[in-house]
């Protein structure tokens, strides 16, 4: 493989591991971020959850004992706090309805100053009020709460919690997760690198296979290593070249045939006029038989073009414009131009066709298919024998068969005789003509009109040719 190859395959192969690679570690990226907020995020909306209640409900408490006094001041407050016994909180502040503190727990109490806490405010505009963050290695709860009588907003009440125990199991969750998500990274990104080497590994292999077979090693296999769809891209591909092989194999055997075939008679034709004009004083009896002979091979030689060009339109896919064909009318037509060959060869010809055969078909292929196949069944038939063709319908398809009483086709060589230039008895085939393209005509022409064609020996010596074709239906015109 040369240097320019070589590095565009790697150029190629790095850019499909590094965008399989980034891909990959986009999504276990992504992943693990949510893995890493989502829990957190939960867990400290539940704490949330909490706090809010259970302030919610010792305010509430605290509101509601006040509530009862007749007039709120620093000592009948303190006494009301001793009984309630609450613990745990950071702060408690209880003011009256023009925001002075009358009860404070701070370690530097405000008592007789004004409580300028935003959530003081709220309250005694006879709202409840509910903060918490979590910052600084704790949850830090803050609720406020009017204390009424009788409709009216006589003072506030503002607590205050720090908890820091459940912020530490947060945290220590989180750094968990953390430890865990770094390993599970470690842990994908080696599993990627694993997967898009061995992933791109394959796909080097099928391109160097494909780059083998587009330089023309048709040979080329690539093994399947797996169950999945890149497999079955291997698999297709194998099909692909092994159609490929067998395609480059026809080709070369027909281009060495058709060469044959060709340089046969163009070489008789030379040798024949190189014999005239070489010989002094040849006689006009052998000149004319030269002459002839010369005539016969160009015959012949005009015979194998016509064919090849025939086949060569049927490989390129051209083809005449249909029309309704009265097979039976065909047959007939076409064994008249047969007699005098058939009368040569003390052949008996015979039609029994049944009227209103009709194929939607050009008329040239028709007559090809009936033409080639009665003259075979003339050429390798045997004296005193005969050709009997029959056309008749059968339930939507037109039966074409023609059948001989000659040599026959041996069984070895039935499944080879419609491959171009195929004859079974190449001998006989060149002194009667042949030249094993007829029945590759038909063949084709046949599979063009969608109908099949088969053979097999004929009971009591012979072969015959079954041809089953789409009849054409004129009131549906199909």
């Amino acid at each position: 493989m040369s240097a320019p190859v070589q590095k565009k395959r790697l150029r190629f192969v790095s850019g499909v591991q590094f965008k399989l690679a980034l891909g990959f570690f986009v999504l276990i990226a992504a992943l693990l971020i949510l893995l890493n907020t989502y829990p957190v995020a939960a867990s400290r909306d539940i704490v949330f959850s909490e706090k809010e209640s259970s302030l919610s409900e010792q305010a509430s408490v605290i509101s509601a004992s006040l509530a009862g006094l007749d007039t709120l001041s620093g000592d009948g407050v303190a006494q009301v706090m001793d009984l309630l016994g609450l613990s745990g909180l950071e702060r408690i502040i209880v003011t009256d309805a023009a925001a002075r503190v009358l009860y404070d727990t701070a370690s530097t109490p405000a008592e007789g100053k004004l409580a300028l806490i935003s959530e003081i405010i709220l309250a005694l505009n006879s709202r409840r009020v509910f903060y918490c963050d979590f910052s600084g290695g704790a949850f830090v709860s803050r609720a406020a709460m009017p204390i009424s009588r009788d409709g009216a907003v006589v003072g506030a009440v503002y607590i205050c919690e720090r908890d820091t125990e459940q912020a530490d199991i947060i945290l220590a969750f989180r750094d968990r997760l953390a430890t865990v998500s770094l390993v599970a990274f470690a842990l994908a990104c080696a599993l990627t690198y694993v997967f898009t080497q061995r992933f791109t590994t394959r796909i080097t292999r099928l391109s160097q296979a494909i780059r083998t077979v587009r330089e023309g090693d048709y040979a080329q296999r690539v093994v399947p290593d797996g169950r999945d769809e890149l497999t079955e891209l291997y698999s297709d591909f194998n099909s692909m070249t092994e159609t490929l092989q067998k395609t480059e194999e026809q080709r070369r055997r027909f281009v060495s045939d058709a060469s044959h075939e060709l340089k046969t008679p163009l070489a008789a034709i030379r040798l024949l006029a190189d014999s005239i004009t070489e010989t002094e004083g040849m006689d006009m009896g052998t000149v004319r038989e030269f002459v002839a002979d010369i005539s016969s091979e160009a015959e012949r030689l005009q015979r194998t073009t016509e064919k090849l060009l025939d086949l060569s339109r049927r490989d390129d896919g051209v083809r005449a414009n249909s029309v309704a064909v009265n097979v039976g009318e065909t047959a007939e037509s076409t064994l008249r131009l047969l007699a005098p060959l058939a009368e040569g060869n003390s052949v008996t010809l015979n039609c029994d066709a049944e009227p209103g055969c009709i194929v939607l078909a050009p008329e040239d292929d028709m007559y090809q298919i009936i033409f080639n196949l009665a003259e075979n069944a003339i050429k390798y038939n045997v004296p005193e024998g005969s050709v009997n063709v029959k056309v008749h319908c059968d339930e939507g398809f037109i039966i074409l068969s023609v059948e001989d009483t000659g040599i026959g086709i041996p069984d070895d060589d039935l499944p080879n005789i419609f491959s171009r230039f195929y004859r079974v008895d190449k001998a006989r085939s060149r002194e009667r003509g042949g030249s094993g393209l007829g029945l590759s005509i038909v063949h084709d022409a046949v599979a063009a009109l969608g109908g099949k064609i088969n053979v097999c020996a004929r009971d009591g010596g012979g072969t015959r040719f079954t041809v089953t074709l789409p009849a054409w239906n004129e009131e549906v015109g199909t």
